[in-house]
């Protein structure tokens, strides 16, 4: 395995983790923002205010990104898998 392939599939993986990362993470960020600023505006300080949200919110998106995210995975699998003979020698 060349250094220049080894790069090149650390990438492509690094890409797939933030491809499934991101859609859960940024729904995350954008709910506690919005129960922030709720506090802020109405000053309720509890802390289950905020974890209940994004538990949902996060739920929800795994529920509606779940088939995209699984072919995206599979997919990359099985490009890895494919290339096995190639990289090794």
């Amino acid at each position: 395995m060349s250094p220049d392939s080894a790069v090149a599939l650390i990438r492509q993986a690094l890409e797939v983790a933030m491809l499934v990362a991101g859609p859960v993470l940024l729904a995350s960020l954008v709910t506690g923002l919005l129960v922030s600023i709720f506090q802020a505006a109405t000053q309720i300080n509890e802390m289950t205010l905020t974890f209940i949200p994004k538990l949902v919110v996060m739920f929800l998106v795994v529920v509606i990104t779940g088939p995209w995210t699984l072919q995206l995975m599979v997919d990359f699998v099985t490009r890895l898998f494919q290339s096995i003979p190639t990289l090794i020698g």
